[in-house]
């Protein structure tokens, strides 16, 4: 162990000898060495001291599939919190959540109280009204048949006195009789307004009362599955009183976000498929694409109606969407090969026809295992993968080729 020491101490110290006295000869001796490698890639540089070694990768562009990768969930195809409208204590047996409903189908029904009471005052009143109106119509014809007396007497009265058989006076007593009985008849045909709005209003009035009676049972607007249990017995409910949850599930909908670089390629009809987290693979057909972003991820809401008639398909799964859409041309680039600009511009760097390197901004298409698809780029691209963090635009490099399996 002793041994081992002294000879790291004489190492270290002849290392710091040939460092500080012998400084200029490691130089020499150093450069040599490099030089000597460097002749063995002259080809490659071609001479030019200032070229900087890079990996690249002569990258072609392929076809791939026309689907648009979404992420996304289930989630019912309707869904209603069922309300009370009136209020009252529940006299019916509950139903249990996780059955299903038919639409129609009584979910809680309420004490109805004096309610009957009140629709039998209710249609008396209408009776009472509708008995009103034959006698304010016989009141209209008296009047008017007074009317037309005064109307006979007056034209009499006129005549004998333009012959001088008749006073002024009378003529002026029969006119005022006619004025009477104008103002008569209109005082008739008031009544007999009043007697009509009597009704109208007694009807109003069996109308509400029948109405607030057909409140006190509340029913499933459509068919579905509890997802709450309804109103317990003897519970008393207020206006807005939650009485049951209702969902429905067949169809169901899958949910997914399309980026606004992708929002063109969908079209509502087109042919859709899922994987959810269970490993279960749907399909279905496009429904709905919004038209309006997400103010907060600049997404689009796209919706996909999928069969589920055994219900087995849970609202608020884990999703993994595919959406079908015309194929397009891109490049498999390794993940690495991805770079920025100075104006924060995603894209890669390339050799271009000088030897010379350039950046080049591209679009993200799709991650995968084996690497990112992009486009942006010609058909046949020289893809600097490694230096390419080391070189800006225009400084020449010397490419070393790698094969795209590599």
């Amino acid at each position: 162990m002793r041994l081992f020491s002294l000879l790291t101490a004489a190492l270290v110290g002849a290392s710091l000898y040939l460092l500080v006295f012998e400084r200029t000869a490691l130089i020499e001796f150093a450069g040599g060495t490099v030089a000597a490698q460097g002749a063995e890639s002259a080809d490659q540089i071609s001479g030019d001291s200032r070229a900087v070694a890079v990996v690249a990768l002569r990258s072609q562009a392929q076809s791939i599939d026309g689907a648009v990768q979404l992420r996304g969930r289930t989630e019912a195809a309707r869904q209603v919190d069922v309300r009370a409208e009136t209020s009252g204590k529940i006299v019916s047996a509950p139903l249990r959540k996780g059955r299903f409903v038919e639409t129609g189908e009584l979910l809680c029904e309420l004490d109805p109280g004096t309610r009957e009471a009140a629709l039998a005052e209710a249609r008396a009143r209408l009776v009472e009204a509708q008995a009103r109106g034959p006698e304010a119509q016989a009141r209209v014809a008296e009047a008017e048949a007074r009317l037309a007396e005064a109307r006979i007497n007056d034209n009499a009265a006129s005549k004998l006195s333009e012959g001088g058989f008749a006073s002024q006076t009378r003529v002026a007593n029969t006119r005022a009789a006619v004025e009477s009985a104008q103002a008569a008849v209109q005082a008739a045909r008031s009544g007999l307004d009043s007697a009509a709005a009597g009704v109208e209003a007694a009807e109003a009035g069996v109308a509400a009362a029948e109405r607030e009676i057909e409140r006190l049972q509340i029913h499933a607007p459509f068919a579905g599955l509890l997802e709450s249990d309804t109103a317990e017995l003897g519970a008393l409910m207020q206006p807005g009183g939650h009485c049951a949850t209702v969902i429905q599930l067949d169809p169901i909908k899958l949910v997914g976000f399309v980026p606004e670089t992708e929002v063109d390629r969908i079209t509502v009809g087109a042919m859709a498929g899922a994987r959810l987290a269970t490993g279960r693979e749907v399909t279905g057909r496009v429904t709905f694409l919004s038209r309006s972003a997400d103010a907060q991820t600049r997404t689009f809401r796209a919706e996909i109606e999928v069969a589920n008639a055994d219900l087995s398909i849970r609202d608020g799964q884990t999703a993994e969407i595919l959406v079908a859409s015309a194929g397009r041309a891109a490049h498999l680039l390794p993940q690495s090969a991805l770079t920025l600009n100075d104006a924060g511009d995603l894209g890669v760097r390339v050799v271009d026809a000088d030897d010379r390197a350039a950046f080049r901004p591209v679009t993200l298409l799709r991650d995968t295992i084996d690497g990112v698809w992009v486009d942006g780029l010609s058909d046949t691209a020289k893809v600097i993968v490694v230096g390419q963090e080391f070189v800006t635009d225009g400084v020449r490099v010397a490419a070393t080729w790698r094969e795209p399996a590599q």
